[in-house]
């Protein structure tokens, strides 16, 4: 299982002395020269923290990354990579300093395709917006991108920020379940557990679809 998720406008200040160290990154021998001259000299001697705890937006707050058990965190190492506008591909416990930057694919796809592509998971549950989907796309009969839907009066419409909400519960709940996923129906029958979702099949030119429906 990989879980790509995007990263949050919204950080918290690190508050370790520590600066950037780009050789014990994931990917490190791939992607250091990229972030190497994507990185400020400022940001390069800036204080780092994890970047699960450097992100605080809505996803990173529903996650709740700090509360989940050592089993699941150990998970979430092996199973999670953030895009990042300057870093490409994060894991969670990579250190890195608050930074703000619009993501550029054209910085990222060339390196990522042949790194990501070579990825042995069973099951990549996408997460990421429209914004940061495009530096990757994986082999689309594997994906299950993730869209969130309301239902109000019984009306079904998309819902916009909120959906980040909802894809960290989802993550969560991968997180904390010992068995993970290896198909599009085994994530459907987990994520009927706690939400009413469709699943829909992958097309010719498009990956697997599990819509989340919340009752407003």
């Amino acid at each position: 299982m990989l879980i790509l998720l995007p990263p949050s406008e919204g950080k918290n200040e690190p508050t370790s002395k520590a600066s950037i160290n780009l050789k014990k990154m994931v990917f490190a021998d791939s992607l250091s020269t990229i972030r190497s001259r994507l990185l400020t000299k400022a940001l390069a001697n800036a204080p780092t923290a994890p970047a699960i705890d450097v992100y605080s937006g809505v996803l990173y707050q529903a996650l709740d990354w700090s509360s989940l058990s050592n089993a699941a965190k150990v998970r979430g190492e092996k199973s999670v990579l953030i895009v990042s506008a300057i870093f490409g591909v994060l894991s969670p416990q990579d250190r890195i300093p608050n930074y703000k930057a619009k993501i550029k694919s054209s910085n990222w796809k060339p390196a990522l395709k042949p790194l990501l592509d070579g990825l042995a998971a069973d099951l990549i549950i996408d997460c990421r917006s429209s914004t940061y989907a495009g530096v990757w796309q994986p082999e689309l009969t594997k994906t299950v991108a993730v869209r969130v839907f309301k239902r109000e009066k019984g009306k079904i419409s998309v819902i916009t920020h909120l959906s980040k909400k909802y894809r960290g519960e989802l993550t969560r709940l991968l997180l904390k379940t010992s068995k993970s996923p290896k198909t599009p129906d085994e994530l459907f029958a987990l994520a009927s557990k706690e939400f009413d979702c469709k699943l829909h099949k992958a097309k010719a030119n498009e990956p697997w679809y599990l819509d989340l429906i919340i009752n407003f």
